[in-house]
């Protein structure tokens, strides 16, 4: 049975297309670039690397080389490297295609919240806040519940990283859209009924006539 944040990875794999720049949040997002294959996409890390690859294997670690989440990384071939003020500048700048990102929680109308944890001191949202609201595509990838409670809300009760800049919601138990009418079920996870992901999600959902499934 692969581990949900797999099941996740390879699925968000699929939003991304040939020719995308793709920045990669902490936790599930770095286990994408395992499953990108033979797309040609290349990921920037926000503190500094453009061509980012993925973790690197126990023994082969550059201790000067690491992810966004300070997690020892591998480079690309054609890896580039600037200061983080221009990293930035490229985010700012809109010439990031797709952003994949974790959340605390995601309500139905597309707003985030993905930094504060109610009774833990927290540095702040760090380059998240610039990253939904300068990049094309904004995906996020999470667990669907949290201690048996819905990270996908109706309205977020956390503090907003942004609003509105959700595009899609991807969970191990379903892909969902964010759009003008609302919070669409579009895919079921592996093993999960379209009446499991409705129990466990707060918000509304419009269910289709045909709901896809993933593995």
């Amino acid at each position: 049975m692969p581990d949900y944040r797999d099941v996740i990875a390879r699925r968000a794999v699929l939003e991304l297309t040939d020719g995308d720049v793709v920045n990669l949040g902490v936790g599930i997002p770095t286990l994408v670039v395992d499953y990108v294959g033979d797309k040609d996409v290349v990921f920037q890390s926000e503190n500094g690397c453009v061509g980012i690859g993925g973790l690197a294997a126990v023994g082969q670690e550059d201790l000067d080389m690491g992810n966004a989440g300070s997690l020892y990384a591998t480079i690309t071939p054609c890896s580039s490297f600037c200061d983080s003020a221009t990293s930035f500048a490229l985010i700012r700048g809109g010439h990031i295609d797709a952003v994949i990102l974790g959340a605390m929680e995601v309500d139905e109308k597309g707003n985030l919240a993905n930094w504060k944890v109610p009774g833990r001191k927290v540095a702040g949202p760090g380059g998240a806040m610039d990253l939904v609201a300068g990049t094309k595509k904004v995906i996020v990838t999470m667990e669907h519940t949290k201690d048996g409670k819905s990270k996908i809300r109706k309205e977020c009760t956390l503090p907003l990283t942004a609003k509105g800049k959700v595009n899609t919601i991807i969970t191990e138990m379903a892909l969902m859209r964010v759009t003008d009418k609302g919070l669409v079920l579009e895919e079921t996870g592996p093993g999960v009924t379209v009446a499991d992901v409705v129990a466990a999600t707060e918000a509304d959902l419009i269910i289709p006539e045909k709901v896809g499934t993933f593995s």
